[in-house]
């Protein structure tokens, strides 16, 4: 998708009726914009200090505060990227997706249900207490355990059991074949932790990442500090504050007077293009894979209806959004799966926006307009991100033209991640962040045996087929056979519509020159800051 070059509104080249069609939500993008880009002009214009750049420890901007900082709980973005930094998984990928040894030295698989590792020796927790076979089975025994009430137990219940015949073997007795079995090893999805972690583990986590646990102070700040003793290469850097600033332009402002060094993902699209005219800050930018989308509770009567469903995807002008509130930063997704995946499937069923013919379905499914013009009211739940809001207010707009009244109710993210697990919502926008890079994600959250807290099908979606399918993926070990039932269920999926795909997010970061150009993750995690190498002559590098 080209991008914009710009941070100017500029209308589209259109027919005079599609042009008084979209008229009105142009218009709001474009009052958007001037509003947030005045304020921010007028505050940069008073800012004339800036605060001297400390090379050894960094500030970095985040939106929300994590939720939880147990690995074996969380499941929000942020703590499962900061747990990225704090523990260490079995495994671990690289920037194209490649499995390579964390803790593990080696592995070995002698038949499909049998997975033998060998851990590397002298590995210790950040406390000083030393790594072994004892830790490992442990933190996943406790994720099994159905008293934990873990929400990734669902993705390990196809363990037997697990030994620990030495201090440094590990082996995992599988019930079945499972092909994505590895991919669930890595830090953020399974962090190891200590045998012997206390009930306020979450308070005051201890891994063995390259960065350790200082302090958390709610909806203020998280410090991690380097790990000194960690045993791949330590970080340079020797400590990061993430500082929780909820609003876009404050953080903005931020950065602009050099009271923050970085963020990530987080500014409305039309602030990055002015905050990068000042000669202090850069733009790092590459194509991402987090997935944003619409979620539907299935349990909702209107919404359990496809017709209506159907009507949002096609009420739903995704293009639009992208281009004038994201600035080409995106690209439109048409399923869970990115489209640089081996096992995406692009001939699925599309829903170009057409309000006609939304219009046309829901007159089909009983819905006519009242004499208000109104059809229904629906309701949906979002985060208290700006951008987030912007793209709310959109909808809004976009929505109403096909008759339905779309109220609004901006969460904070803890309160929207309970909301989602429990049922209570009929729409959300969520993002999903790295679990989509394996097509055992078909099953984590489309399964009907995948419901809360097990899985992540919030909205209840049931089909058989779809339950039969996500069975054979997680089993089958033939790559091209894997592919063949992805194909088939990303075509299911696309005309169910359990979720109303909207796009893949890129993954940019305003940040001081002297990072230099940071070598960012697709998936949108924090891998890189443990690569960032000292500064010399006022510019940073990476390795690779």
């Amino acid at each position: 998708m080209p991008r914009a070059k710009s941070s100017a509104y500029a209308p589209p080249a259109t027919s005079p009726r599609t042009a008084a069609h979209s008229a009105p939500l142009r218009y709001l993008f474009s009052f958007l914009f001037c509003c947030l880009s005045g304020l921010l002009f007028f505050s940069l214009s008073s800012c004339s200090h800036r605060t001297k750049f400390d090379p050894s420890s960094l500030t970095f901007l985040i939106e929300a505060n994590p939720v939880n900082l147990d690995p074996r709980f969380a499941t929000d973005g942020q703590s499962q990227r900061l747990d990225g930094l704090i523990f260490s998984g079995l495994l671990a990928r690289d920037a194209q997706m490649n499995l390579h040894g964390d803790l593990a030295e080696s592995w070995q698989t002698p038949d499909p249900l049998t997975y033998v590792f060998r851990l590397k020796p002298n590995i210790h927790f950040q406390d000083g207490r030393s790594l072994t076979s004892a830790d490992v089975k442990s933190t996943f025994d406790f994720i099994e355990n159905p008293a934990n009430k873990s929400p990734k137990r669902g993705g390990f219940r196809m363990i037997e059991k697990i030994a620990a015949p030495d201090p440094l073997t590990v082996v995992f007795h599988l019930k079945e074949p499972y092909a994505s079995f590895l991919w669930n090893l890595i830090p953020s999805a399974a962090g190891i932790v200590p045998a012997n972690a206390a009930g306020d583990f979450s308070r005051h986590p201890i891994g063995s990442g390259p960065f350790r646990f200082v302090s958390q102070s709610q909806d203020d700040e998280v410090v991690l500090a380097r790990n000194s003793s960690y045993f791949a290469a330590a970080p340079e850097i020797q400590s990061i504050r993430f500082r929780i600033v909820p609003d876009a332009v404050v953080r903005a402002l931020e950065l602009r007077k050099g009271s923050a060094d970085l963020e990530m993902s987080s500014l409305s699209a039309d602030l990055i293009p002015v905050l990068v005219r000042r000669p202090s800050l850069a733009l790092s930018e590459r194509p991402g894979t987090n997935f944003a989308y619409l979620g539907i509770n299935f349990q909702d009567p209107l919404l359990a209806k496809r017709e209506v469903r159907e009507a949002l995807a096609f009420a739903t002008d995704r293009e639009a959004l992208v281009k004038f509130l994201l600035h080409g930063q995106a690209r439109v997704a048409d399923g869970i799966l990115p489209p640089n995946h081996w096992a995406h499937e692009p001939n699925v069923t599309q829903y170009p926006a057409n309000t006609a013919r939304a219009e046309r379905l829901l007159d089909a499914a009983g819905y006519p307009r009242a004499a208000n013009g109104i059809r229904f009211h629906l309701t949906l739940k979002t985060s208290t991100e700006e951008q987030a809001r912007l793209i709310g207010a959109a909808l809004q707009e976009q929505w109403r033209k096909a008759g339905i009244d779309l109220e609004l109710r901006p969460l904070e993210l803890a309160t929207l991640l309970s909301d989602s697990i429990h049922g209570n919502f009929q729409l959300t926008f969520l993002r999903w962040v790295g679990a989509n890079n394996d097509p055992d994600v078909f099953e984590f959250v489309f399964s009907s045996k995948r419901f809360p807290p097990d899985g992540a099908n919030r909205g209840h979606y049931r089909n058989p087929r779809i339950d039969a399918l996500a069975d054979q993926i997680r089993v089958e070990m033939n790559q091209e056979k894997r592919k063949a039932l992805c194909s088939e269920v990303q075509k299911i999926l696309a005309d169910d519509l359990p979720y109303i795909p909207m796009w893949f997010s890129d993954v940019v970061s305003v940040h001081r020159r002297e990072l230099g150009d940071l070598q960012l993750s697709p998936t949108g995690d924090y891998d890189f800051l443990t690569t960032l190498r000292p500064f010399q002559n006022g510019v940073a590098s990476t390795s690779h």
